[in-house]
């Protein structure tokens, strides 16, 4: 995987305005303390189950801090991580017992257009004390991320944690000694530990996004420690559950073997300088064999600040062969092994608006509308609107998207997987995406098959982006 344009630069002093993972975590960075317990196991979702979301407490910061008033779903942040097979299908019903309207997208997810989960605009919006039955056949295994998504409405539910993973596992997994979900979100608190008030006007909806003051790892206080046997092999899914926050990972202590990209098989690779962009959204899975000594660490940093450890693998107990499996999955035979570029239909996006920013890197808001500060084609989403396109199913696509803002953006198609091209048009990157980052000021191509009939969304991952407007749809007859 080379180290293209779409990926963030290492933090600098004009990323810290922007939003990339800059900004300062006071008594976080470095923490030597650790959350000792390993997460409770991935739950598997039978047919029928249902998922309450509601209001609950959760101490997000270490004792002797006090308890912050969130949602959760089933009582829990993050929602349990939902595991089926490749195959079969999963019935769940979500009820709402918070006081917001609700939906949840499943970002990754190629499966029916009425079960995207868009509130709004695929379904209508889970009003306080209804109920929604998703009935889900993942075409695809891999990791997927699930987070509310109501047009308009996305930033607050997801900011005081609702969101999970639905795991669909391959007919012949790897064989790993640990399979490790990890999401990672962050949380805009006050000295009181209490979540700080979501505006519909609020500046941050014209500049990076709701940018949380604490990071959490599946639900907890970082690093996650987790005790694995010396030489074991560990599969981490990590996924980033926060509703703005674009940050890089660094891996330490292990040669880390990326297997999926946005929940697809790979051709398998290490990441260029131990190091991978992630955006909202964005998922890995990754292979790691630790070493055969006691008391070797392998851990997982989120470059923010002077670097927040994440996850903390150590090595106790008895010694475990090495593994002499390959580092890989098999191949999607679903997805298409190339994209006739000379037949594609060419829409474009071009995205405009937001603040400013000036020679001194700060935001000048000067004649934006808080309400309104993004445009997408002159524009904003809107339902009622026609769509950037609408192709026959099996029409090739190379779509362009022009960032003319100050701010990356990360954006996502719903319901495909695309190639992120070369700046030629002459080849692509040897992965599929389903949210890619376009750096300010940057043009970018990609290229899909419009294979799945329905209306879709291509929508910022930034929730307060979304929620403003930046968005548009596409159909597929």
């Amino acid at each position: 995987m080379s180290d293209r344009s779409d990926r963030p630069a290492p933090p600098t002093r004009r990323a810290a305005l922007l939003g990339l993972g800059a900004a300062t975590m006071p008594g976080l960075a470095g923490r030597a303390l650790a959350q000792t317990a390993p997460p409770g196991p991935a739950q598997p979702a039978p047919a029928g189950r249902v998922l309450t979301a509601g209001p609950a407490k959760a101490r997000l910061r270490p004792a002797p801090a006090s308890e912050t008033e969130i949602w959760a779903f089933d009582g829990a942040t993050p929602g349990p991580a939902l595991r089926i097979k490749q195959g079969e299908t999963l019935r769940l019903t979500v009820a709402n017992s918070t006081t917001s309207p609700l939906s949840l997208h499943w970002h990754g997810l190629r499966g029916e257009a009425a079960m995207d989960g868009v509130g709004g605009f695929s379904q209508p919006p889970i009003a306080p004390g209804e109920s929604f039955e998703y009935r889900l056949q993942p075409l695809d295994s891999g990791t997927v991320l699930y987070r509310p998504l109501v047009i308009g409405g996305a930033s607050e539910p997801a900011g005081r944690g609702l969101g999970g993973l639905l795991i669909v596992e391959e007919p012949e997994p790897p064989p790993v000694d640990l399979d490790l979900p990890v999401l990672v979100t962050d949380w805009l608190l006050g000295d009181d530990h209490a979540l700080q008030p979501f505006s519909a006007t609020s500046p941050d909806g014209a500049t990076a996004g709701r940018l949380g003051s604490w990071i959490t790892v599946n639900g907890g206080s970082p690093p996650q420690r987790i005790a694995v046997a010396r030489g074991a092999r560990v599969r981490l899914r990590l996924a980033n559950g926060c509703n703005a926050r674009i940050m890089r990972l660094r891996f330490d202590g292990i040669k880390a073997v990326v297997i999926a990209v946005d929940g697809q098989p790979t051709e398998s690779f290490e990441p260029v300088r131990s190091q991978l962009p992630f955006a909202p959204g964005t998922r890995y899975d990754l292979l790691v064999d630790m070493p055969s000594e006691a008391g070797a660490t392998a851990i997982v940093t989120a470059l923010v600040g002077a670097g927040v450890p994440l996850v903390r693998l150590v090595t106790e107990g008895a010694a475990k062969p090495a593994s002499a499996a390959p580092m890989a999955l098999k191949p999607n035979p679903t997805l298409p092994a190339a994209v006739r570029l000379q037949d594609a239909h060419r829409p474009q996006i071009v995205i405009e608006g937001g603040a400013k920013v000036s020679p001194e890197f700060k935001p000048d808001l000067t004649g934006i509308d808080p309400a309104r500060p993004w445009r997408i084609n002159g524009g904003v989403g809107e339902a009622s609107t026609k769509p950037l396109f609408s192709v026959k199913r099996g029409t090739p696509i190379v779509l362009a998207i022009e960032n003319r803002t100050a701010f990356f953006q990360p954006i996502h198609v719903h319901g495909h997987t695309f190639r992120l091209l070369h700046p030629l048009d002459d080849g692509w990157e040897p992965y599929f995406l389903d949210t890619v980052q376009i750096p300010e000021g940057k043009r970018l191509h990609i290229a899909f098959i419009a294979e799945n009939p329905g209306r879709w969304l291509i929508s910022s991952t930034v929730l307060e982006r979304f929620d403003r407007g930046l968005w548009t749809w596409f159909e597929v007859t």
